[in-house]
């Protein structure tokens, strides 16, 4: 392998893990552990990464700590979002009992629900018209309203959680990487996705590439917790997980 194409698989490693160690990449690539550490000194050099005793670490990994309004995302990535949303609800079967979680790939979904006798809990007062609207049964959990999200959300809405067992869940996520899991910036909504995911059978995190190698402040779930359902990812490092599928 040339030191370019070397170079290249390094930093999409450390994109999707963090940290990586020399031993690691010697696995990874095949290649003897001085030729690994001549990579790394040249690449910390070069800015690509820091260095440290026995691997390196990512540079300058951006935690943010504000959501994006909903007016704002929903239409960014228009053409994947829909290719997400068109598998997930195809997952949904007759007679399941479904929480959706507030967002605008999960929205989408809604339209593309066939399955029959199916009942919804949602956080999302637009999700919840939507599927309404739909002809399907749902309910609303209780709560503070965030505007930014159009999410119910904190201690209420957990609460509410507790008396509930789903045979299928769908999220949204503001940020995945391997290291870090799934991340949102808001603590209140961060509680009610962890909720709702630890009293779900099946866990489906919905996120087009974009999300890949993000990083937001509060963690909900580990990353191998839940499938997860993308677009064709653009690091092929991510490609080698088990829990992630490409539609």
């Amino acid at each position: 392998m040339l030191a370019e194409d070397r170079c290249k698989k390094i930093l999409d490693i450390l994109d999707s893990m963090g940290s990586v160690t020399v031993q690691q990449l010697m696995d990874e690539l095949d290649t003897s552990e001085s030729t690994i550490r001549r990579d790394l000194v040249a690449m910390d050099k070069k800015g690509y990464l820091t260095k440290v005793h026995g691997g390196a670490i990512v540079n300058n990994t951006n935690i943010h700590t504000q959501d994006e309004k909903v007016i704002n995302r929903i239409k960014q990535n228009r053409n994947e979002k829909e290719q997400i949303a068109r598998y997930a609800a195809s997952l949904i079967v007759d007679n399941d009992f479904v929480y959706i979680d507030a967002g605008t790939t999960t929205a989408v979904m809604i339209d593309y629900i066939t399955a029959k006798n199916v009942v919804f809990v949602t956080n999302s007062l637009t999700n919840a018209k939507r599927i309404s609207d739909r002809g399907y049964t749902v309910y609303i959990l209780g709560g503070e309203f965030k505007s930014t999200t159009e999410a119910i959300v904190g201690d209420e809405a957990v609460v509410t959680l507790d008396k509930y067992n789903f045979t299928k869940g769908f999220w949204g996520t503001n940020g995945i990487t391997v290291k870090n899991g799934f991340t949102t910036p808001e603590i209140k909504e961060a509680m009610v996705k962890k909720k709702s995911m630890e009293n779900s059978k099946e866990k489906y995190i919905l996120a087009d590439d974009s999300k890949f190698s993000q990083v937001s402040s509060i963690k909900f779930a580990d990353f191998e917790d839940a499938v997860i359902i993308t677009n064709a990812l653009s690091n092929d490092n991510y490609k080698k997980y088990k829990n992630i599928k490409e539609v």
